[in-house]
């Protein structure tokens, strides 16, 4: 095809704050994980698509079952399952607890 230009399983983007490898930026309605290490208004490679390991607050409510929804707290840079003003960017791909530092989440794939 003529007019394809990539896959977009990983964009260049220009990160909105400095992001480290594996973290997670919300790049206007675009969610990904960057490859390698970002500084803020630098162009970097993120992945749109997969299975992320990525931080969340240990707190109440911040879990979820297996499929359930995930979203995006810009503001603390984390997932949670908390709907509120966060984004969504995919579902847990596994039960994670509130208690649990981390969750694993799979990328909507882009656009959210």
């Amino acid at each position: 095809m003529k007019n394809h230009i990539q896959k977009g399983e990983y964009m260049t983007l220009t990160a909105p704050y400095a992001v480290s490898s594996g973290g997670g930026a919300l790049v206007g309605s675009l969610f990904g994980v960057a490859v390698a290490d970002v500084a803020n208004g630098a162009e970097g490679v993120f992945a749109t698509c997969g299975v992320f390991e990525l931080a969340k607050p240990t707190t109440a409510n911040t879990g979820g079952a297996q499929g359930a929804k995930a979203y995006w707290d810009n503001s603390a840079k984390r997932i949670t399952a908390v709907v509120s003003t966060n984004t969504l960017v995919g579902v847990f791909a596994a039960t994670c607890t509130d208690g649990a530092a981390v969750c694993q989440v799979r990328l909507n794939g882009g656009v959210v």
